[in-house]
């Protein structure tokens, strides 16, 4: 079975930052994506952004202000969050899709157990 282990969510002020942090293990070969998903009270989750081994995507929201990022050699991914505001308040998940496991025929899709962002003054 593949464990996520999720970090670096908190308190922050309106315009400071955060990096949130997720890391995998379990006999992973490979990754094709690895995403951060958020969701706010009474509301849907949403895609924040998405990373590939060649590509990255954004939701309109956090665009220049977001970086995602990924350490394969770790099976690690990153989501640096600048200039944050009230709105960007949510439970982050990250999400691996197309997970390769040794031993394992077929690729798996995994959520983090998700870390509270909240962004207050």
């Amino acid at each position: 079975q593949v464990q996520l282990l999720e970090s670096g969510g908190g308190l922050v002020q309106p315009g400071g930052s955060l990096t949130l942090s997720c890391a995998a293990s379990g006999n992973i070969l490979s990754i094709d994506f690895m995403d951060w998903y958020r969701q706010a009270p009474g509301k849907q989750r949403e895609l924040v952004a998405g990373i590939s081994s060649s590509s990255t995507n954004y939701a309109d929201s956090v665009k220049g202000r977001f970086t995602i990022s990924r350490d394969n050699a770790k099976n690690t991914v990153y989501l640096q969050m600048g200039s944050l505001k009230p709105e960007d308040t949510a439970v982050y998940y990250c999400k691996l899709e197309g997970v390769m496991r040794r031993g394992r025929p077929n690729l798996e899709n995994y959520w983090g157990q998700g870390t509270q962002v909240t962004v207050s003054s």
